[in-house]
């Protein structure tokens, strides 16, 4: 069985898709008509922007998607997954992949969900941490201790956890996580508190606008990341999409499900085609991963 998985924020790079849409029509079409939607060329920015540039929330989250839906789209009858999966932006970019909504409704919510992703973070500084080299339960217990706002944010394989939260408490977080024995305990460059409690403001904007989209039933399942599980129920789809925002990724989980599942080989699309091969690896070297 095969699984194509989607790349979040960190998988931009300087150039992105500017191959594609010099090298095929059909790309063009695709960036140009994601330029229309978006009100402004995002396609100059992804080509000739500066990695600070492409940096900015509401700069990387559609530009990740878009270039994801164009590598999609351009492996036509190629792409037939038996099953998608998607860290936290990707989840949107697999759900417009497989179907269970259109290029047009997926990008008008990723531009919604960056926007409100970055009111968010200017209303309260915070940011995240890489954790390695500590077991899962041991850090949930000290984001638990903490008299602030921390809490795991993305389960990314074993040994590799990233925490959110307010500036102060990754602060002491990180401090107790190096007592603890921590391999490495980084404060990480970027824009807020993903995945945590911190996101509340952005949850009631960006639900009702997933409330108010047109769901299909996708062509095979999707593992969504709050709960690592498939799922192909339109209804379901929604409601773990909205609760997404302020929940952990829980991506090592949703890698051990689709591979007690079946699934033995694994497709990265879009972005620079390393970051979710790179964590299934270490979740289990024996399976397969490529790039489209």
């Amino acid at each position: 069985m095969k699984a194509y998985v989607f790349p979040g924020q960190s998988a931009q790079f300087e150039g992105m898709g500017k191959d594609l849409y010099e090298s095929s029509e059909e790309a063009k079409k695709i960036f140009e008509e994601a330029n229309e939607i978006l009100g402004y060329r995002i396609s100059d920015v992804m080509f000739e922007g500066s990695a600070d540039d492409l940096k900015e929330t509401k700069i990387t989250q559609p530009a990740v998607f878009l270039h994801s839906i164009v590598k999609s789209k351009m492996a036509g009858k190629d792409f037939q997954p038996d099953a998608v999966a998607g860290h936290s932006l990707g989840e949107f970019s697999a759900l417009v992949a497989a179907g269970a909504m259109t290029f047009k409704d997926g990008l008008n919510l990723v531009k919604k969900r960056a926007l409100a992703m970055q009111k968010a973070c200017e209303a309260t500084p915070s940011t995240m941490a890489a954790i390695v080299g500590l077991d899962d339960a041991v850090i949930e217990k000290i984001c638990e201790d903490i008299d602030d706002v921390v809490v795991p944010a993305n389960y990314n394989s074993p040994g590799q956890l990233v925490i959110s939260g307010s500036v102060p408490g990754i602060e002491k977080a990180v401090e107790k996580l190096k007592e603890a024995g921590a391999k490495r305990a980084i404060v990480l460059q970027v824009g807020g508190a993903f995945h945590s409690p911190l996101m509340e403001p952005a949850l009631e904007e960006l639900g009702k606008a997933i409330e108010s989209t047109e769901f299909s039933i996708p062509i095979c399942p999707i593992y969504q990341n709050v709960n690592a599980l498939p799922e192909k129920d339109p209804e379901m789809i929604k409601f773990n999409l909205i609760a997404q925002l302020t929940s952990p990724v829980r991506w090592t989980q949703t890698v051990q499900n689709m591979i007690k599942d079946g699934v033995d080989s694994y497709v990265e699309v879009g972005g620079n085609g390393k970051v979710l091969r790179g964590l299934i690896r270490r979740i289990d070297r024996n399976v397969n991963s490529e790039a489209l």
